[in-house]
């Protein structure tokens, strides 16, 4: 198969009828045609199809701990306590349970429809922090789980070097995180050549945090970054919870998008994730500089960190996307109806994030975090458009809530109506069936190694 035709399609130039779409043998789009004649007798006909959701933020590692932190841990329980019970659980892992974990998260993307993932992958070395006698161990599971469920990835090495701002000793926990700028020069070479990057694979750099790196070092490490990839993508956490902004006023006098954007070149190589705590100018800055501010709204809830400025930055024009990040849900639809609901609820007013000649909100919503998403990922994952991926999900057109929906209407039901079952029956990425009927091709033998992963995490 290299083509398919679809009665209704949304295209960059928005919705067309009778569209019929070419791939070549690497999955990039070769023809996108609207208004065709009968397709060809062997290619298959779909209802109706949009493209693939590039997912901006992951830590997959951490889909095994879904529904384990819901408990009090602490008197005032916070992102910080959360993140105690994320660093015990993180020493569990070894390389056949973190590629189970990944491989069964990869799964539930594709079927929720996200056929891209950039994984902010921050776990290095063994447990207890001995260094494995390859750097990349952990990092080529997260590849190889990607290539087998058929995931598109960008894979973002974490450079984590301190336990707060000003060089503070990191602490017990953080042990399997440690590293340099040389450490992640020599994995990036060494992925390179192991796995080399193709249209379904980039990698990138990850710095944690400004709390977990110097400002001598970040520079370092953008150095290196110009000899293997000028042009690789760089995605950082910034702004998350207050008293990280805080801390950063009272070490660097700045808050820290300000002190960021002051110290070094930020552009649309850059992602910010999670962005939550910024002041209007601070957000007017992020949208100028052309970098994307990565959105987790069910898991910024999850952790209580607050809600983004968004209505200041969309009339900035800056680009966003969205990401699962702890991934105790994965859900294209419910991360963008959580993001608009958020604006809502803090303006008390409704369809806030609306742009466009009729104001729908869901092709905004989609068309946006496709277009941030793509820019983040640094790959051909813009949309249904020539050069780029053939990734596209079909909707079930026979399902209650799209019963006689045109064209935007579709998207605001995709997003806001939510009765019973998904509305994603299949799922391609790079031209190929991945998720079936609303099951991917390997569900069974994934989720047999998760279920069998999770046991071991769950006594360990």
């Amino acid at each position: 198969m290299n083509g398919l035709f679809a009665k209704t399609a949304l295209l960059p130039q928005g919705w067309a009828n009778n569209v019929t779409l070419e791939w070549n043998a690497e999955g990039l789009l070769t023809a996108v045609l609207p208004d065709s004649a009968q397709p060809q007798p062997a290619w298959p006909v779909v209802d109706v199809l949009l493209p693939g959701m590039p997912n901006l933020h992951s830590h997959a590692f951490q889909r095994a701990m879904a529904g384990l932190t819901e408990y009090r841990s602490a008197s005032q329980d916070s992102f910080w306590s959360w993140r105690t019970l994320m660093y015990a659980f993180a020493q569990k892992l070894d390389p056949d349970l973190l590629k189970a974990v990944a491989s069964q998260l990869y799964v539930e993307l594709l079927q929720a429809g996200y056929t891209s993932v950039c994984e902010f992958h921050y776990i290095h070395h063994d447990i207890g922090g001995l260094p494995y006698s390859d750097q990349t161990l952990l990092a080529q599971c997260l590849v190889e789980a990607a290539e087998a469920t058929g995931m598109g990835l960008t894979l973002l090495p974490v450079m984590y070097q301190y336990g707060g701002f000003g060089n503070a000793p990191p602490s017990n926990g953080q042990a399997r995180f440690l590293n340099s700028p040389d450490w992640m020069l020599n994995t990036l070479i060494t992925l390179q050549r192991q796995h080399p990057q193709h249209s379904g694979l980039r990698y990138g750099i990850a710095p944690h945090s400004l709390r977990a790196v110097s400002q001598a070092s970040l520079q370092e490490l953008l150095d290196s970054l110009a000899t293997f990839n000028p042009d690789a993508p760089i995605h950082i956490h910034i702004a998350e919870q207050t008293k990280e902004v805080d801390d950063c006023m009272a070490h660097y006098g700045q808050r820290p998008v300000q002190w960021l954007l002051n110290h070094f070149n930020v552009d649309s190589r850059w992602c910010l994730v999670h962005a939550t705590h910024m002041t209007d100018a601070e957000t007017t800055a992020v949208a100028r500089s052309g970098a994307v501010v990565g959105l987790c709204p069910s898991t910024e809830a999850n952790l209580g960190d607050g809600i983004f400025n968004g209505i200041t930055y969309k009339n900035a024009n800056g680009v966003w996307g969205i990401g699962s990040d702890s991934n105790i849900m994965v859900d294209v639809a419910e991360e963008l109806r959580s993001y608009e609901y958020s604006q809502r609820l803090l303006h008390r007013q409704r369809n806030v994030l609306a742009a466009g000649a009729d104001g729908s909100v869901g092709h905004h919503l989609f068309t946006e975090a496709l277009k941030g998403g793509a820019r983040a990922a640094a790959r051909p994952v813009a949309g249904l458009a020539v050069g780029q991926r053939a990734d596209a999900l079909v909707l079930d057109a026979g399902h209650p809530d799209l019963t006689g929906k045109k064209g935007n209407a579709l998207l605001d039901s995709f997003v806001f109506a939510r009765h019973g079952n998904g509305l994603i029956t299949d799922v391609m990425t790079a031209g190929q069936w991945r998720v079936r009927q609303g099951t991917h091709v390997q569900q069974a033998a994934v989720t047999d190694r998760y279920r069998k992963a999770l046991s071991i995490l769950l006594t360990a």
